[in-house]
């Protein structure tokens, strides 16, 4: 099965001299985080500047260069390109529960008031009966109106998989489980045996997974993530070629990071998921003056440029971060 056509990473070498030229070297920022998310504790990452904004690239740390290269391509894009018109002016997000108590749990759905919530679950360490806990005080603090959605991050077999989804659903109602298990074999193996909806994340990393997830009927709703899919206008291939419901979802970036996602939520022809674009609230700063938050469950699609003054705050100096972005090609 091919890769989708024209989704193949280019060179940007051109478009950063050309952004070099006109002041744009990369900054380097470190982020503290306020809890602990996908193991970690700091976000860190590079900021491009070009004639047409800002990008950030931001890889975790587990990935090699080939596959920053798509990283670097959306941050290139950002910067020295652009994105497509909207076609809409907002965007409705979920909000998101990391794997915490249910004191906590209940105070940040409050806090986000949003109609839509995505709960980690399966935490490593953590039994069900914290995952039960944690949803119980999601869907007390949101109501029964409100929308919940869990997220496993590929930790359940099939089996353990299929009865926990369906306790969660059976008490708490569920909208979808994200990523129950790790293998495409395994999603499927779920997704007949469940109600629920199934929506694969982990799955869709490159541009080659959303069609081997069509082929192998694994999901219903395909995650998205605009940095490791290599910027919004392949992002957007992706999503037709995989012929799925599509939730753009972050991958805890900086506010510049969240615009790239929100611009492709934006493009999209259809939008019948909230997003999960509602990250910043996880980082202890931003480096825009007006960070991109979501307002009732909604985020206005707009582009903050950096704040030298916010950027000042969590600016490093890191060789070892210019040399990652450099080496960063496929």
């Amino acid at each position: 099965m091919g890769a989708i056509p024209g989704s193949g990473v280019r060179s940007g070498r051109a478009r950063r001299e050309a952004g070099e030229r006109s002041g744009g070297a990369p900054r380097v920022f470190r982020i503290p985080m306020r809890t602990r998310f996908r193991g970690q504790t700091v976000r860190e990452g590079v900021l491009l500047h070009g004639p047409a904004g800002w990008g950030e690239f931001s890889p975790f740390p587990e990935y090699g260069p080939a596959e920053c290269a798509r990283w670097r391509a959306c941050a290139e894009e950002a910067a020295f390109t652009g994105w497509p018109a909207p076609l809409r002016d907002r965007v409705p997000v979920n909000a998101i529960v990391p794997a915490v108590g249910p004191e906590q749990a209940h105070a940040m759905v409050r806090r986000a008031r949003c109609g839509t919530v995505k709960v980690k679950v399966a935490e490593q360490g953590q039994a069900f009966a914290d995952d039960l806990a944690r949803v119980e005080a999601v869907r007390d603090a949101l109501g029964p109106a409100g929308r919940i959605r869990v997220d496993a991050n590929g930790a359940w077999d099939v089996g353990t998989a299929a009865a926990r989804i369906a306790e969660l659903d059976r008490r708490f109602g569920l909208e979808y489980a994200e990523q129950p298990c790790a293998t495409l074999d395994e999603l499927a193996r779920v997704r007949r045996r469940v109600e629920v909806p199934v929506a694969a994340d982990e799955s869709i990393r490159r541009a080659e997974d959303p069609l081997k997830v069509r082929a192998a009927e694994a999901a219903d709703i395909a995650v998205v993530k605009v940095q490791p899919l290599g910027g919004v206008a392949a992002a957007l291939r992706v999503v037709e070629a995989c012929g799925l419901p599509a939730v753009v979802s972050s991958a805890v970036e900086t506010s510049v990071g969240l615009a790239a996602g929100v611009a492709l939520a934006a493009a999209l022809p259809e939008l019948p998921y909230a997003c999960g674009l509602g990250t910043a609230a996880l980082l202890e700063g931003d480096v825009v003056a007006d960070p991109l938050v979501p307002v009732d469950g909604m985020l206005a699609v707009r582009r903050p440029g950096v704040d030298e003054a916010a950027l000042a705050r969590y600016e490093i100096e890191s060789p070892g971060w210019v040399r990652r972005l450099e080496e960063a090609v496929q």
